[in-house]
Order: structure tokens, then C-alpha cells, then sequence
């Protein structure tokens, strides 16, 4: 069986080709050491290579999100499992969601990814139909709540937009009134007004929220 490894950390890759070698599978890591490596010239070294297995690292760096490689692998007719260092359920969801077959943390052993080769050798599924079900749930269930988050963070006035920005940035409510030249209690209410629209019972919860669905406030 072919396998290809994209991954940005080359000897993560090559240690792990090694021992799947070993195993008397076919490995080819795809390189990531041109200066104009980019998603597309990634993805089509994967397409390229064939493998019936691809092992994809989640975060590529500069390159971005190789879930974002999930579907058309997967349509090239490779099974594709996901390398993240996330335990994240609803990443995993989303990966699943995008095709992949399963999700395999970098933290496993090399037992554990030649297990996975072999199940894939041998046509058995790496989750259940009941695994796959709640993972993707769970993954819909967050997508879901942050399209809601957004909309509400687009209720704010951009006086508002611009408290939850100092917010962000760990600002006290003191320095917010000096920096806006008003009184505390003035900015103490637009807090409140935020939290309202937000749904939110705190600070943190409001901060925490507007850091998960990447809302950044411009000046």
C-alpha cells in the first residue's frame, strides 16, 4: 500500500516513514522545504503521489489548515486521517465531516499509526458509524453556536465594538475610561449593553467568545 505523509515538521514525517517502511508500506513524504510551497503546490504533490493512505498534519503553518486538503484527497479516492495536537472533539468532528476517516492525535505511538495503516490496508474502518455520528455533531453543534456569536457581536455600536477590543487586548475598565476620556461608569454601562447583546453573564465569557470565532474589533 502507497502512503503519503504531509507534514511540516520533516523529521516527524521521516521517522514516521521510516517505521511504516518498515511495515512494507510505500512512503513519500511531501517536501516542505521550497521557499514557494503553498497550499496548492502541497496539495497537488499529494494528488500526485497517489497514496491509498494519506497521513495529514492539521496546522501546516504559513501554508494554513490541511483540513482545508480533506475533501479533495478524499474525492481522489485516499482515505485520509487527520495528525493534530488538538483534542479538540469539534475539530475532530469537522475533519470527519470534511471526509476524513479518522484522527489520530501527535502525541500517539508508532504502534498506534501502523495500527491505523493496517486497518486501512485491510479495508476496516477506523470509527464506528455511532464515533462518526457524535464527532460530526459535535463539530455542527459548534459551528452553529459561533455563526450565532457573530451575529450577535454585530449587534454592537462601534463605541462597543471598540471596549470589547481593549478587552481583548487584557485593558482594566480604568484605562478604557482614561484612554475614551469618560467616567468609569460610563464605560461600566456600555459593558453591560455589550454583555446584554452578547448573551453573556461576564467579561471573560465575552472575551472568550469573540477569541473563539476569531472576531477582531478594526479600528
Amino acid at each position: 500500500m502507497r502512503i503519503t505523509i504531509i507534514d511540516r515538521h520533516m523529521l516527524f514525517a521521516d521517522s514516521l516513514a521510516l517505521t511504516l517502511e518498515q511495515e512494507g508500506y510505500l512512503v513519500t513524504p511531501v517536501e516542505f522545504n521550497h521557499a514557494d510551497t503553498s497550499m496548492a503546490t502541497v496539495l497537488a504533490a499529494g494528488l500526485r503521489n497517489a497514496g491509498r493512505l494519506v497521513l495529514l498534519e492539521h496546522n501546516l503553518g504559513r501554508i494554513g489548515d490541511g483540513t482545508r486538503m480533506i475533501a479533495p484527497l478524499t474525492a481522489s479516492g485516499a482515505a485520509v486521517v487527520l495528525l493534530t495536537e488538538s483534542n479538540d472533539p469539534a475539530q475532530w468532528g469537522e475533519a470527519v465531516r470534511q471526509g476524513a476517516q479518522g484522527v489520530l492525535r501527535k502525541t500517539c505511538t508508532l504502534t498506534q499509526v501502523v495500527a491505523t495503516a493496517r486497518r486501512i490496508h485491510n479495508g476496516l474502518p477506523l470509527m464506528t458509524p455511532d464515533q462518526r455520528a457524535a464527532v460530526i455533531a459535535t463539530a455542527l453543534a459548534q459551528r452553529e453556536e459561533a455563526h450565532a456569536i457573530r451575529l450577535r457581536l454585530s449587534l454592537l455600536t462601534p463605541c462597543e465594538m471598540e471596549i470589547l477590543g481593549l478587552l481583548m487586548k487584557g485593558e482594566q475598565v480604568r484605562d478604557i475610561a482614561r484612554t475614551r476620556v469618560v467616567v468609569e461608569a460610563t464605560v461600566r454601562s456600555q459593558i453591560k449593553s455589550i454583555l446584554a447583546k452578547l448573551e453573556m453573564r461576564s467579561q471573560l465569557a465575552a472575551v472568550g467568545a469573540a477569541h473563539r470565532v476569531g472576531w477582531r474589533h478594526q479600528a
